[in-house]
């Protein structure tokens, strides 16, 4: 198949499915245009801040995209290019874009509390503190996972020793983002400018970042970015989102969309044919295709992370109730375009039906800058600006997770029927922002550490369980809410089945390592067993006490009280 065509495909189903069926679902749940959102309700300057719809697009685009839908489908391409491009599209309308708006419409109608307060209201106590146990776990697979790829993606040398430009330049453009944010931030807190001039601005002090990025190149080596990165977000977990993850979000949706518009004319101009088979095979490279094209295809298609998003951040900046729509189903809808794209790259430069020997990012800013090459633009210019747009989204992903797993654990920790000047010293401490913050980050490094290769496959498994359990939730919000839920049934059914499925191989792999070879390590094996094992009877117990509320008949009592 042709690129153009696929993406013609693409557009076509992903427009027409927010037009109609994202549309539907908001007026089947039911959308009310003049309700306080808890924004404005429970504004408190940090978590709960009012912002305008295009500045909450950002921060949810900026946050669930990240490196995720590129490097997702280019990875699940070794099964060919017809059931990557059929999960991205089915996926991505019925699975992923339901979470995220049924994520960020429950969070919205309860005070924009996260799926763990959603799932303490209606499924009780014992299953929210295991969701949200599992939740701080998750967040510290992301944490770990993305603080290496993006100190790696920083260092500013080659495994040999040279200096290696386009990471220093990586590095020099992200730490100008973080800066020039916190001044952006300002410029909308205190002038409240209008969208156009928000718009100019933000496009402005992009453009000032790239080119002294560009210009300015920072070489240090890995093992200090990671260091800094650490040290990074935790200042961007307790630091007021106004001032930082608002602001800096909104400037990295400026580069995504950059990236995603060179990408979308490119493809256009250059029409690149699909090099890949349709399919190649149930099992392929030892790899079958259930469940790991479903695990592998996660933020293009649907993500766990996604409905943290969602729930924990977005949810308390969303102004009003019908700009729910846009920043949750349809920045779904996007990322799955994205997803779209990185498949094209991947089969442009694949050479008689084999993947080609790169990294995801390199084939994606390859093939991009390839396809603009067509139109007198510059490989190596183009190369490099994407490149840059795929590492800062990796750091973008960092903020997000960091203040979610925060969140979390002050929740986990948090008993609603206590006055504040009441709780114990402990529990004090316990839930202190700085602490919890600390605690969490001290258990990613010790991931960290390791190398995000050795645990993808577990964070991978963990997120699309997540989605199932986000899914769950979400269900049993809409039948105690007296709303129609079937859409949600069978997405999270599936997802069960495909995540219980994956983690059982990971936990019988690591088991198999222990106990018939001699290359068991305890800290990378040790540390991924228990983590699993822990995901799997967390997520266990939290998705049979959902089925049991989302299938058990309503006394009437409970009927009334729901309606009311």
């Amino acid at each position: 198949m042709n690129g153009l065509v696929m993406i013609v495909l693409a557009v076509i189903v992903l427009g027409g499915a927010y037009l109609f069926y994202g549309r539907w679902l908001a007026k089947t749940w039911g959308i009310d245009s003049k309700a306080k959102t808890p924004a404005y309700e429970m504004e408190d300057g940090v978590d709960y801040v009012p912002a305008k719809t295009n500045v909450v697009f950002g921060h949810q685009f900026a946050s669930i995209a990240g490196a995720g839908p590129i490097n997702g489908p280019i990875i699940a391409a070794m099964f060919g290019w017809v059931p990557v491009l059929l999960w991205v599209l089915i996926g991505g309308v019925f699975f992923g874009a339901v979470q995220d708006f049924a994520a960020m419409y429950a969070s919205v109608k309860n005070k924009g509390r996260s799926i763990g307060y959603i799932i303490e209201l209606y499924i009780g106590k014992t299953g929210k503190r295991l969701f949200l146990l599992f939740v701080w776990l998750f967040s510290i697979l992301v944490i770990a996972a993305f603080a290496d790829i993006v100190a790696s993606t920083f260092n500013g040398f080659a495994a040999d020793g040279s200096l290696n430009p386009a990471n220093a330049s990586t590095a020099t453009t992200s730490i100008l983002f973080i800066v020039l944010a916190v001044a952006l931030g300002m410029f909308i807190r205190y002038k409240n400018p209008s969208v156009a001039v928000t718009n100019i601005v933000g496009i402005i002090v992009l453009i000032v970042a790239i080119v002294l990025g560009l210009v300015f190149p920072m070489y240090v080596s890995q093992t200090a970015w990671l260091y800094f990165v650490f040290a990074y977000i935790f200042i961007a977990s307790v630091t007021p989102v106004w001032a930082l993850l608002q602001p800096r979000d909104y400037l990295n949706s400026f580069l995504l969309v950059a990236m995603m518009i060179c990408a979308f004319i490119g493809v256009i101009a250059a029409r690149p044919a699909m090099n890949l088979p349709a399919f190649s095979g149930f099992t392929v490279k030892g790899q079958m295709m259930f469940p790991m094209l479903f695990v592998t295809i996660a933020c293009g298609a649907v993500s766990g992370f996604h409905s943290l998003v969602s729930s924990g951040t977005s949810s308390k900046q969303i102004q009003n109730e019908r700009n729910m729509l846009p920043v949750s189903f349809g920045a779904m809808l996007l990322e799955s375009l994205l997803a779209v794209i990185a498949l094209i790259t991947v089969g442009a430069l694949a050479v008689n039906g084999q993947l080609p020997n790169a990294a995801p990012p390199v084939i994606f800013a390859e093939a991009i800058a390839g396809f603009l090459g067509v139109l007198g633009f510059s490989r190596i210019t183009i190369f490099t600006i994407i490149t840059l747009a795929i590492s800062a989204f990796a750091l973008t992903s960092l903020d997000s997770v960091a203040r979610v797993g925060r969140l979390s654990l002050q929740e986990l920790f948090t008993d609603d029927g206590i006055e504040p000047e009441n709780t114990s010293t402990l529990q004090k401490i316990l839930t202190n922002k700085f602490f919890t913050t600390a605690l969490t980050l001290f258990f990613s490094y010790l991931l960290a550490i390791v190398g995000y290769k050795n645990i993808w496959p577990l964070f991978g498994s963990a997120n699309q369980l997540l989605s199932a359990l986000g899914l769950i939730a979400a269900a049993v919000f809409l039948k105690k809410t007296k709303r129609k839920g079937f859409m949600l049934w069978a997405p999270m059914t599936i997802m069960l089945a495909v995540t219980f499925t994956a983690l059982g191989q990971t936990i019988f792999k690591i088991l198999n390592k222990l106990f018939f070879t001699n290359n068991f390590v305890i800290v990378s094996d040790g540390l991924q067993l228990v983590f699993a094992i822990l995901l799997v009877g967390l997520g266990f117990l939290v998705a049979v006490s959902g089925f049991k509320k989302i299938f058990k008949e309503e006394s009437l009592t409970e009927a009334v009280s729901a309606a009311e």
